[in-house]
């Protein structure tokens, strides 16, 4: 049973955004500290990726744990109310996930995805913050490997 009523919820729903959000918009400022460029919302590659690095083809992803259903995540809940809705939510979100990267693979686009969980541990400690801020940066300019998901 759901804590608070249903138009409550909707009202909390309605102000959850899908760009501009505050793990992305670190992640972006981190990057543009580091000389890196990026397009934002690059709506001309499949599944519009938060980043888009256009020299090297590398399309990044900043995936919100609970919607994306980040696996043996903390911010991977499942609310208790209207469980068939969000059940079938979820299920949709992963498999359009997974279309997404077949699509982009095939495509040969690289493609980064950053978690939520992790970028909240970054803003909190700043020795994790540059390591993860190498690995990321490591990944963007070395085109060696296609995936990766930290």
């Amino acid at each position: 049973m759901d804590k608070i009523t249903k138009i409550q919820r909707s009202a909390n729903m309605s102000k959850i955004r899908s760009k501009g959000t505050s793990p992305e918009m670190f992640i972006r400022r981190e990057l543009h500290k580091r000389s890196l460029r990026y397009r934002v919302n690059y709506s001309k590659i499949k599944g519009t990726p938060d980043l888009y690095f256009t020299k090297t083809h590398t399309a990044v992803f900043i995936n919100g744990c609970f919607w994306h259903r980040h696996e043996n995540c903390n911010y991977t809940t499942t609310p208790n109310s209207n469980a068939e809705f969000w059940e079938n939510k979820f299920s949709n979100n992963i498999q359009r996930d997974e279309l997404i990267k077949v699509s982009l693979k095939t495509s040969k686009i690289r493609i980064l995805i950053i978690w939520e969980c992790t970028i909240k541990k970054m803003m909190k400690n700043t020795d994790f913050c540059d390591e993860m801020l190498n690995d990321i940066i490591q990944f963007i300019k070395n085109t060696d490997f296609n995936y990766l998901e930290i």
